[in-house]
């Protein structure tokens, strides 16, 4: 209902403030389905590809520290009623911004789907949807770059990093386009992606023909 609200109103906010909060309410629909122990998207028939393993540490250690910082600020700043509520108020969001994106991550994994399509996720962030006549090739390929979640070299290769890790490679027919989170596109021939499984998922989408 709120990508709908937010989707109509255009001219009031840039498109970058209005995808940031479409993530954030995405991300609260993630929380609910994760407490409900759903998934988003996977349809009889279809393969979950789960790819947290490699940040779960991360994520429960930042989570860790922000609630231990709640406590202490809670404490610290008690003589200060205005700014202690400021602070509260920062430390509770970011609380729930970290269980956000890793609720999305677990909820919406990579799906192989029964028809041969492969849709490559992360979280409520980046969401690509691969048709079966469009991969020319899978395997697995493990990898370390260093850098952010999405880089794309100029010779049309997609890396989508997870822990400072991929391990499967898909290579297209032709290149397809994707979107970055805040609205920007780009376009890849081979795409870089993780899974848990990495192996499972390639011998999914070679049965189904890719």
């Amino acid at each position: 209902m709120w990508g709908v609200v937010l989707g109509s109103v255009p001219g009031f906010l840039p498109p970058s403030v209005r995808r940031l909060l479409l993530h954030e309410v995405r991300g609260v629909g993630s929380l609910a389905r994760w407490v409900a122990r759903r998934t988003h998207g996977v349809r009889d028939g279809d393969h979950a590809a789960p790819y947290t393993g490699p940040q779960t540490a991360m994520m429960y250690g930042l989570l860790f520290v922000s609630v231990v910082e709640t406590v202490v600020l809670t404490v610290l700043l008690t003589p200060w009623p205005l700014v202690h509520r400021i602070m509260l108020v920062l430390d509770v969001y970011t609380v729930l911004a970290v269980l956000a994106l890793h609720a999305g991550c677990v909820t919406r994994p990579h799906v192989a789907g029964a028809d041969g399509s492969l849709r490559i996720r992360y979280g409520a962030l980046f969401d690509l949807l691969i048709a079966r006549e469009r991969i020319a090739s899978v395997r697995v390929e493990r990898r370390y770059p260093s850098g952010g979640l999405i880089q794309c070299a100029d010779e049309g290769v997609l890396d989508l990093v997870v822990g400072s890790q991929t391990s499967v490679r898909v290579e297209l027919t032709e290149p397809v386009t994707f979107v970055r989170p805040l609205g920007r596109t780009g376009r890849a021939r081979v795409i870089r992606f993780h899974a848990d499984q990495a192996e499972e998922l390639v011998r999914v989408l070679r049965a189904a023909g890719a």
